[in-house]
């Protein structure tokens, strides 16, 4: 059986009480996707570094290169007005203002009043 050793910066407890929540995706022009990548990683590294940030995602579409989706999840209101006013992404939504062309982006926040743990494995028959 392998084993695998965690990755602080990239593991994360969905569990844990989230009253924020964040959901986007960005379709990006293909010869900016670098730039965006660029851009997003040092950002995303700061964010889960922050008080406060439950889990915060970027990752690449398995159907298409081009697009992004984010999910972050902030203990509180405070929490997350840390991280929109943090240093690293203001200098990363700058970077990606002025470079990278975006084709489509969506993004939605939550206030979450109520959180359920959801496994559908046991739906499954064994």
């Amino acid at each position: 059986m392998q084993t695998f050793q965690k990755d602080a910066a990239s593991d994360h407890d969905k569990t844990l009480p989230t009253q924020i929540l964040v959901s986007a995706y960005y379709r990006v022009h293909p010869d900016d996707r670098q730039t965006f990548i660029d851009a997003v990683i040092p950002e995303m590294l700061a964010a889960q570094k922050l008080p406060g940030c439950i889990y915060y995602a970027f990752a690449q579409d398995l159907s298409n290169p081009n697009t992004f989706h984010l999910t972050e999840g902030w203990a509180d209101e405070a929490a997350y007005e840390r991280h929109e006013h943090s240093e690293t992404f203001l200098h990363a939504l700058a970077t990606v203002v002025r470079e990278v062309r975006i084709l489509d982006r969506e993004g939605i926040r939550y206030d979450v009043a109520k959180q359920h743990i959801d496994d559908p494995r046991g739906k499954v028959a064994q």
